[in-house]
Parts: structure tokens; sequence; C-alpha cells
């Protein structure tokens, strides 16, 4: 590009201005009941999954203007929008009443087993066990299954904006540590599994148990510090309408498993997403509305971020790379807080001869931090797309997540720093 610095610069000032504004989202449902004749732009600025999509297109038209159409649309096709597409196919999917009916079967199944009341088994399960299914069915899918089982349970009852809050805090951080049992699930393990060598044996040693024990940890102090409040919620399976049969529900996880296991090939994912959602019109009798307009703007939110995010490089690298690994693991989790967890493992990536001990630490460190905020981790957006309609307001407020996601990062910090 010609001029590059200024883009450089104008594409960091744009991606600060677009992280203030999801802090700022407030002010503009404020603003849309000040003035209802602009209710209509007030209120889709003050909409989340819009602002990162909003300031990249702020972005491309100022490329536009200042280095013409050829360029702007080069930098655009230069960047790589496969998990934004990912993450609209697999929660569509995830979310069907098919793949909920199976996962609330297998919660529930579980949590018999667990010797405490039956409310509180199933919290602990599906903040604990859902997540770490998180390593196998993709990040993703396991926000999406765990969102909308929080959905039809806990936040479906008459319990505190406490309780909420700090659901959503433990439940962001299990995501983001709790797929990193294998090597294929978590997107800041993919941006470095195959140039850095990381089997599943290797995930497992180095930090798959810790983040299995931060997961445990999280849901079980939870769960003990509400279970006063647990108790008034009634135990028992959620209505997730007519019962669906098992041919269908086999159907829906092998185009389930399909997608994950091509996560990485859109033509494939996105063929076998349209062969899937002919299956569901053809059982429509089986199905509940798509999450057709949640998946779509988190897909949007995370194609914005993939915009804005291609123009930071030029400070996150030298950022990382000046730092020792026992620095680089804080300063990761620092920087997950306002940047996508993949990128920051994605640029460590570049760097030829780190160390081991690095390189743990950048992974590590990336995931940890990855429920801090809704932008550190591509799995959020989804979670709070299905979970915000439960809050006052409608409205998933950044400092109070903040705030609820600190205690379960600390438990995370201290399971990769102390063992």
């Amino acid at each position: 590009m010609n001029d590059t610095s200024l883009i450089q610069w104008v594409g960091a000032g744009l991606f600060a201005v677009a992280l203030l504004h999801t802090f700022s989202t407030k002010f503009f449902e404020k603003l849309a009941h000040r003035q209802p004749e602009h209710a209509g732009i007030w209120h889709l600025l003050g909409e989340v999954e819009v602002v990162f999509g909003f300031w990249a297109m702020v972005l491309l038209v100022f490329m536009f203007a200042v280095e013409g159409k050829h360029e702007a649309v080069r930098y655009l096709d230069e960047r790589n929008f496969t998990e934004p597409m990912f993450v609209f196919a697999i929660m569509v999917m995830a979310g069907t009443r098919p793949i909920l009916q199976l996962a609330a079967r297998l919660v529930h199944l579980v949590a018999a087993l667990l010797p405490v009341p039956r409310s509180a088994a199933i919290f602990f399960v599906t903040l604990s066990l859902v997540p770490l299914l998180g390593s196998f069915i993709t990040e993703p899918a396991a926000m999406t299954l765990a969102a909308m089982l929080l959905r039809n349970g806990i936040y479906a009852a008459p319990v505190s904006e406490k309780l909420k809050y700090a659901t959503l805090g433990v439940l962001f951080v299990n995501v983001s540590i709790g797929g990193t049992l294998t090597n294929f699930a978590a997107p800041p393990v993919l941006m470095v599994a195959e140039a850095w060598n990381w089997d599943l044996a290797f995930m497992i040693e180095h930090i798959g148990d810790r983040a299995a024990l931060a997961v445990l940890v999280n849901a079980a102090v939870l769960t003990l510090l509400f279970r006063r409040e647990l108790a008034t919620v009634s135990g028992k399976a959620s209505a997730l309408g007519e019962m669906v049969p098992w041919p269908v529900m086999a159907v829906h996880v092998a185009f389930l498993a399909g997608v994950a296991a091509f996560s990485h090939h859109p033509p494939v994912f996105m063929g076998l997403f349209l062969f899937f959602l002919g299956f569901t019109h053809a059982y429509e009798r089986y199905q509940s509305p798509l999450l057709l307009r949640e998946a779509l703007l988190v897909a949007f939110f995370l194609a914005g971020l993939v915009v804005l995010g291609g123009l930071q490089a030029w400070w996150l690298q030298p950022t990382l790379m000046a730092m020792d690994a026992n620095a680089v693991y804080f300063g990761a989790t620092a920087l997950t807080a306002v940047t996508d967890n993949a990128a920051l493992t994605y640029l460590g990536s570049l760097v030829p001869g780190l160390s081991q001990e690095f390189k743990i630490a950048l992974v590590s460190g990336a995931v940890t931090g990855g429920g801090l905020t809704l932008i550190a981790n591509a799995p959020n957006p989804a979670g709070a797309a299905l979970l915000k309609g439960s809050f006052s307001q409608q409205a998933i407020q950044p400092v109070a997540l903040l705030a609820a996601a600190i205690p379960p990062t600390l438990v995370a910090i201290a399971a990769f720093r102390l063992f």
C-alpha cells in the first residue's frame, strides 16, 4: 500500500474507537430515547454485534478515499473470513432443537450422578462439562449449547442480575480455556498447532490438564457461592418442544460433526450447511426457529474484527516479542481483552526461534484472558447474543462482564502458573 503508516495509524485509531464503542452502547440506547426521530440509527449503534462491523466500514471508506478502489478491495480480499463463516454455520446448527435436546439429556444424565441438589448439579455440569466438550465439538458449538441451556434454564428463572453476570463470566472463561484439551478445537491453538507441531498428547500434558482443573474449580465455586439461590430454581428438564426421533437427531449430529471436521475449508462446511438447511425444512415439525439473525449478527461482529484486526500487527507483535516467557503470559492475558486471542497466537506463530516455554506461555495467556470482554474470544459474541435478552435493558454491560470474569480468570491464572 502507498503511505502504509497512515493507514496503520488510522486502523489502530479506529480499532481503539471501536473498543470504546463496545463499552458505550448504553449511551446510544439513551440517545434513542432522547431523539425518537432518529431512534433507529441509535438502536443500531447500540447493538454490540454491530460495533466492529460499523467501524470496519469506516476504515474501508477511508482506504477507498485515500488509496483508491484497487487497494481497498485488495486489502479486503487478503483477509481470512473463514472463522466468521464457521461460527455462523456452527451456531445455527448447534442451536437447533435436536442438538439441544441431545445436550440436555447428556447434562441431566451426568447431573443425576452427582450427590447435590438437582438444580445445582445441572448448573455445575452446564458450566463444566459443556465447555470441556468444546475441545471436541469446537468452542463456538460449546458456547452455543451452554448459552441455550442456560437461557432455557437458570436465565429463565427469577434470579438476580448478580448471578446472571457471575454465570456469564464463568461461562466465557471456561469456554475459552475448556477448548485446549485438543489441538484442533480452540482458535488460539489452531493458529499455532501445525506450525509448532503440537499434538493431542502435548496439549493435554502442558495446557489441557491445567485448563480442565480451572474449569472444574470455577464451576464448583460458583455453584457453591449461589447454592441458596440455585435451590429456588426448578431442576426439571426445560421444555424444548416435541421430542425429536433419534434418526433425525443422528442426522443433525452427523452434519454438526462434518462442519466441525472441515472447519478450515469454507467450501466444504458451507456446502454441508446448505444441505443441513434443506434437511431442517424437510423435517420442520422437529425444528424450532433457527438462530439465523443471531448468528448473522455474530458473524458480522467477527468479520469486522477481522478487517480492523488486520492492521494491528505492527504494534501487537513487537509488544509481545519484547517480553520474556513469564511476562508474555500476563501480557497476552491483558492484550486478549482488547483483541481476539487467536490474533495474538497467530502473530507469535510467525516468529522463528521461540522457546517452548515462551510458546506455552503465549497460548495459555491468550486463552486465560478469553473471557474478559466480548471481543477476547471468537465464541463470546455468540453467547452474548443468545443471553443478552435475559438481562435488564436487554443488554450486557461490558464493565459488569469484566468484573464478573476477573475472579474465574484469576483461578485460571493460578492453574496455569502454579501447577
